[in-house]
């Protein structure tokens, strides 16, 4: 199948697999007053000379708790899960991968830089001054490469299977007294599907 085939598979089939996996999982504010919600925008994938490549942003994704977190000195932990399946009508589906990685963003308070390590990026690290686009960066899975598309057979259909966990406490527990603002809880999406065929 031909690049440009496969992407107008792609886009015919990305709105019925956000509409699938348009859910997501809110995490309770202090004293569940409070919902926070994130999800994936601007999903696809598509293929290089070599692999399948998958893109996805995370879109209300990053808490005031979170840039006070950040401001404080202290990182945060932002795991990707990505699994790839083979599928065919009445029978289950095949799984062909499995993926998990993490985008770990800190603040220097000297130099008043945001430092990204991006794990699936043999750890690259990039150094943004402007938050924003620290924000656009952590959130932003870029080219992530699936399988090599020797592991895809043609004239069949697949199926992405994404989320993230946006926010994870690693503190021992007695900081979490004299750091109230983190018992608010994580945020994670729920899983979200695109679905193509190759």
């Amino acid at each position: 199948m031909t690049v440009p085939r496969l992407l107008l598979s792609l886009v015919l089939l990305l709105a019925a697999g956000l509409a699938a996996g348009a859910g997501v999982a809110a995490a309770a504010g202090v004293g569940g007053k409070e919902a926070r919600q994130a999800t994936f925008k601007e999903v696809t994938a598509t293929s290089s000379d070599s692999h399948l490549l998958f893109y996805a942003t995370l879109d209300n994704g990053f808490t005031p708790e979170m840039k006070e977190v950040l401001h404080s000195g202290l990182p945060l932990k932002f795991s990707f899960f990505i699994e790839l399946y083979k599928t065919t009508a009445n029978w289950p589906d095949e799984q062909l991968t499995v993926l998990s990685f993490q985008h770990v963003i800190a603040y220097d308070t000297l130099k008043e830089v945001y430092r990204i390590t991006l794990e699936e990026e043999n750890h690259a690290t990039v150094t943004i001054k402007n938050l924003d686009e620290a924000i656009r960066v952590v959130g932003e899975l870029n080219g992530t490469r699936i399988v090599p598309l020797k592991q895809l057979l043609p004239d069949n259909r697949y199926k992405i299977k994404f989320r993230a966990e946006l926010f994870q406490k690693t503190l021992p527990l007695s900081l979490h007294d004299v750091l109230p603002f983190l018992s608010w809880g994580d945020v994670a999406t729920d899983w979200h599907f695109l679905e193509f065929s190759y």
